[in-house]
């Protein structure tokens, strides 16, 4: 298996193949994740409430990300490793340089991902002409929880679902590399997925994202409390972790996952 890049992933949308990708947090699971095949390894602020036990990913912060990413690149040998900025740090483009070329120097990560549309537009030039390449996040916005009042759907009216359409589209021109859609109607996804050149990475996204994403401990069915409608614990079925991975893999690239009852219209 050659190393996955940027262009191995572009070339995967044109060529009407979905890819997969999970979130990680250490050495061990990165590798396992890495072995069974999946393409990109999320360093996702949700360490926060899947490993640090908050409420929300609200209080993770760079040390935190710096620390995890350096544990996932030791595991990962073919994978690309983006890893999310947490709240607040990218308020500003400068802030947002510094960090972010913390998160790749120290933290061995070869892209970043932050939340956010119009906002964020000058921060993603700012680091792409520097670059560092970023991974945009539409829909839900979990940094933003307290902002939206709480989880839930995104863009199901049809104001709501153009500003989603024109920020996708803005993000890509400036410069956005991927581009993770969260809790938004499976048509909306769709039009965005056909819409945009970069890949898009849906969550509750419906089936025709170019590829699926789910927090790896909410597939491996233990997360604390109630899992999310749009994931599925692959690990009741397939009896070991290395069997529901690669299940997962299977599911998304075969089209059988997400299903309707994964899905939002």
């Amino acid at each position: 298996m050659s190393n996955i890049t940027v262009s191995t992933l572009r070339k995967l949308k044109q060529a009407g193949e979905k890819f997969t990708c999970l979130t990680a947090y250490d050495a061990s699971f990165s590798q396992l994740l890495d072995e069974a095949g999946v393409e990109v390894l999320l360093v996702g602020d949700s360490l926060g409430m899947v490993v640090q036990g908050q409420d929300s990913t609200l209080p993770v912060n760079i040390t935190d990300m710096i620390y995890h990413s350096q544990n996932v690149r030791r595991g990962s040998r073919h994978a690309l490793i983006v890893c999310d900025m947490p709240f607040m740090s990218y308020s500003t483009p400068a802030q947002a340089l510094n960090n972010a070329g913390r998160l790749m120097k120290e933290g061995g990560a070869q892209m970043v991902k932050l939340e956010g549309g119009a906002v964020v537009l000058e921060t993603v030039r700012e680091l792409t002409s520097h670059g560092i390449p970023v991974c945009a996040h539409l829909g839900l916005l979990p940094q933003s929880v307290n902002k939206l009042g709480g989880y839930k759907v995104q863009g199901r009216d049809a104001a709501d679902a153009q500003n989603i359409l024109q920020d996708a589209k803005d993000l890509q021109d400036a410069g956005a590399d991927l581009l993770v859609l969260e809790c938004v109607p499976s048509a909306l996804a769709r039009t965005i997925s056909e819409t945009l050149e970069i890949p898009v990475i849906g969550i509750g996204a419906g089936p025709d994202t170019d590829a699926q994403v789910l927090v790896l401990y909410d597939m491996l069915g233990i997360t604390p409390g109630k899992r999310p409608r749009f994931s599925k614990d692959f690990l009741a079925e397939a009896g070991t972790v290395s069997a529901a991975i690669s299940a997962f893999v299977t599911a998304v690239k075969d089209g059988s996952f997400p299903g309707p009852e994964h899905s939002f219209e």
